[in-house]
């Protein structure tokens, strides 16, 4: 039997609610919900983010057992052409981001990272279930 059916919201650490939820909204298209000094409520990609205002140096990557900082999330985009424009868009803005990669498998990746330092993963493929819902054209 499943219980869970969808992740409904995602926490993100931040150290400015106000410059963190602008940052979302202008560079990765996402909608403001709500905005307080703790917190803001974003929708991005079909989900719904907490920017939640944290300590000094808190992010949501981890390291994994060779030490090297990961993301804890993937964002999907429909086609390597769309994630080379979605890299573009981030470079011309200032943003950091890596090489698109291979890393063997379908699709290539790409990683950036918001003012926080958090860092988000990006692939080229859309999973088969949204592939069959339609997808809709954003960054």
């Amino acid at each position: 039997m499943t219980f869970l059916k969808r992740v409904g919201t995602i926490y993100i650490p931040v150290q400015h609610v106000r410059n963190a939820a602008v940052w979302y909204e202008e560079l990765l298209g996402a909608t403001i919900n709500h905005e307080d000094e703790e917190k803001a409520i974003v929708d991005l990609a079909d989900q719904s983010f907490f920017l939640v205002k944290s300590l000094p140096g808190e992010t949501s990557n981890f390291k994994d057992h060779q030490s090297q900082s990961r993301f804890s999330m993937t964002f999907e985009v429909d086609g390597l052409k769309r994630l080379e424009e979605f890299r573009d868009h981030l470079l011309k803005k200032g943003v950091t981001v890596g090489h698109v990669e291979n890393r063997g498998h379908a699709g290539r990746n790409v990683v950036f990272e918001d003012p926080d330092g958090n860092r988000f993963d990006v692939w080229s493929e859309l999973s088969p279930d949204f592939k069959r819902r339609g997808s809709r054209e954003s960054f």
